[in-house]
């Protein structure tokens, strides 16, 4: 209750990015009485949204800004940055470029608190025998994906505003089957481990970090159980009727690669979906 009190002191939230996550934590907060503003990057979908009662506003970053009305999204308390880099082909120059534009706008904003979405693709691509935690030092030689890495960087040193990075796994649920991805596919990896979360575990952890106020650190977004990549899509295909992998890559069991998600389920966030196994989808 303390959290949900805290939160409705702060009640003035802009989400940048209402997509296939920020537009749920947008319907959640106002479901809960919050005033909510969001962008999209289109203005077709800013309007539509509008006619269903969600303040958005089109904004997008080229890597300049451009829109209209896109100011209001920095007149608030907190603001929830998530905008993933679109390619690593440069390796994040562009997307740093959009970060610098988003950092020059909160310069002179009110807003007080950044919760920015990121990904377990800044870890190291090597495998591990620990899981990987949040106290990992990363480098730009060892960082998974250089321009997360080069974000997250750039925003805890520039960022007057107090800061948390939230890295999610693979997103997935509903619409989103990691068995369809592989279905009827040759030499599928299905001997290593998955590090994924539901859609729905996902929104809710990102309202979790807010209504707790849990500001100036980093959490990694990953269901605590890890199964094997063969019995998810196994799964998949015998739930959703789907073709199952053709077949799979030789096995190793040395090539793990595992997240760990102790550190936000030691401050008390409990996981409705804790097993990647029993994801619901929609066919």
């Amino acid at each position: 209750m303390g959290g949900f009190l805290i939160l409705k002191l702060m009640n003035n939230i802009s989400i940048i990015g209402l997509g296939w996550i920020g537009l749920p934590l947008a319907k959640l907060l106002l479901k809960e009485g919050f005033a909510v503003k969001g962008s999209t990057t289109s203005s077709d979908k800013a309007t539509s949204l509008q006619n269903s009662e969600i303040h958005a506003v089109h904004f997008a970053l080229e890597p300049h800004p451009v829109g209209t009305g896109f100011h209001q999204l920095f007149q608030g308390d907190v603001l929830v940055l998530n905008i993933p880099p679109r390619s690593r082909q440069d390796g994040g120059e562009k997307y740093l470029e959009q970060l610098k534009f988003i950092s020059a706008l909160l310069e002179t904003s009110p807003i007080q608190k950044v919760l920015y979405v990121s990904s377990t693709g800044v870890y190291p691509e090597n495998f591990s025998a620990e899981e990987y935690t949040e106290e990992e030092i990363i480098t730009p030689n060892t960082a998974g994906n250089a321009a997360l890495w080069k974000a997250e960087r750039y925003l805890l040193e520039n960022l007057r505003q107090d800061l948390t990075l939230l890295r999610f796994g693979g997103l997935l649920g509903d619409d989103r089957i990691p068995g369809r991805y592989f279905s009827g596919k040759e030499n599928v990896v299905g001997h290593t481990g998955v590090n994924y979360i539901h859609r729905n575990d996902a929104v809710r952890m990102m309202h979790f970090i807010l209504a707790n106020e849990l500001w100036g650190t980093t959490f990694n977004g990953v269901a605590p159980l890890h199964p094997l990549r063969k019995a998810v899509y196994e799964k998949n295909a015998q739930d959703l009727g789907i073709a199952p992998p053709a077949s799979y890559a030789p096995e190793n069991p040395t090539e793990q690669r595992l997240i760990s998600s102790r550190k936000i389920i030691d401050e008390g966030f409990d996981f409705i979906f804790p097993d990647p196994l029993d994801f619901p989808y929609q066919k």
